[in-house]
C-alpha cells in the first residue's frame, strides 16, 4: 500500500512521520531500516508514527519512535517536537497538546515553526565516575532523559573522535545490556554549551540529539558549570534551549525548545521498502 508521510527536521535530526491512527501500518525492523536508508529510500535518522492514545482523556495521541536500525525506543526529544508540529498541521491536536510516549506523557506547545515540549524528569543521574576506555580512563556523568546518555566534558568537541569513542562507550559493559548514547560537551558560558553526540540505534554521530542536549545541560548544571535555561549548540549549528529548575539537587520541569521544520510531504510507495 502507499503511505502518506511528512519529512521533518529538528535541529538537524531528520524524521519520517506518518499518521497511523488506523493502525494499518505494522512496522517491522526491516521496513524501518529500509525506508530510513539514505540514497536507497527516503532516508532519515528515525521513523515516527501517530497512533491512538491509550487514555484519550489524558492525551491527544500516542507517539511511537523507531531508530534507523529498526529498533523501537522510549523517546526522542527532537522527534517529539517534530511529531507535535505534525499533529498540529494535520489537525490531530491544537497548538497546545499532550501525547503519550514510552517515557511518559509529554505536553507540547507549537510556536510557529518551533515547538516547546515538556519532557520527563531525568533519572538515574550519576556525576563524575570513571569509564575505562581503550585509550585510558575518562570521567563521565550519566542521565536517563527518557533514553540513557553518557556525558563527557571535553576541552574541544571538534578534536574528539566521536564515532570511535562513542561506539566504544555505547557498547561498554558499564552500560550493558541496553547500551547508551554518548555526548561530548564543552561549556562555553554560564548559560551555553556546545555538543556532539553519538546516537545508539543510528550507530553514528548525528547533527543533533534532543535528549542528549537535556542530559548534557542538566549534568553541567548539577556540576555547577551552567545555570538554566541553557542554550545548546548542536553539531549541525542549530540552537536548542533547555529549560528546567533544580530542586534539592534534582532537575524538575524539563522543557526542550527548538525548531521543527517541515521539509516536504510525500507518499511512500512499496518500492521504498521492497528492495
Amino acid at each position: 500500500m502507499s503511505i502518506p508521510f511528512m519529512k521533518f527536521s529538528g535541529a538537524g535530526n531528520d524524521f519520517i512521520i506518518v499518521d497511523n491512527r488506523s493502525l494499518e501500518i505494522k512496522p517491522t525492523p526491516s521496513f524501518v531500516q529500509k525506508v530510513c536508508a539514505r540514497r536507497l529510500s527516503v532516508g532519515a535518522d528515525g521513523f515516527l508514527m501517530v497512533e491512538p492514545p491509550d487514555d484519550p482523556k489524558a492525551a491527544n495521541f500516542k507517539m511511537r519512535y523507531f531508530n534507523a536500525d529498526g529498533g523501537e525506543v522510549e523517546t526522542c526529544g527532537n522527534g517529539a517536537r517534530c511529531i507535535a508540529r505534525f499533529a498540529y498541521l494535520n489537525q490531530i491536536a491544537d497548538e497546545q497538546m499532550r501525547f503519550e510516549t514510552l517515557a511518559g506523557v509529554y505536553a507540547a506547545e507549537v510556536l510557529g515553526d518551533r515547538v516547546k515540549v515538556q519532557m520527563s524528569d531525568p533519572r538515574e543521574v550519576r556525576l563524575e565516575f570513571a569509564v575505562p576506555l581503550a585509550e585510558g580512563e575518562w570521567t563521565a556523568s550519566f542521565a536517563n532523559t527518557g533514553v540513557p546518555h553518557v556525558v563527557y566534558f571535553v576541552e574541544d568537541p571538534e578534536a574528539v573522535d566521536v564515532v570511535r569513542l562513542g561506539r566504544e562507550t555505547r557498547y561498554h559493559p558499564l552500560f550493558a545490556p541496553a547500551g547508551t548514547n554518548a555526548n561530548f560537551v564543552v561549556v562555553e558560558a554560564s548559560d551555553r554549551i556546545r555538543i556532539r553526540t553519538y546516537e545508539r540505534g543510528v550507530e553514528d554521530e548525528t547533527l543533533a540529539c534532543g535528549t542528549g542536549a537535556i542530559a548534557s545541560a542538566v549534568t553541567a548544571a548539577l556540576l555547577g558549570r551552567v545555570r538554566p535555561p541553557v542554550t545548546v549548540r548542536t553539531a549541525g549549528g542549530f540552537l536548542l534551549r533547555v529549560h528546567f529548575r533544580l530542586e534539592n539537587g534534582r532537575p524538575r520541569e524539563v522543557y526542550l525548545e527548538g525548531d521543527a521544520r517541515l521539509i516536504y510531504r510525500g507518499v511512500l510507495e512499496p518500492e521504498a521498502w521492497n528492495y
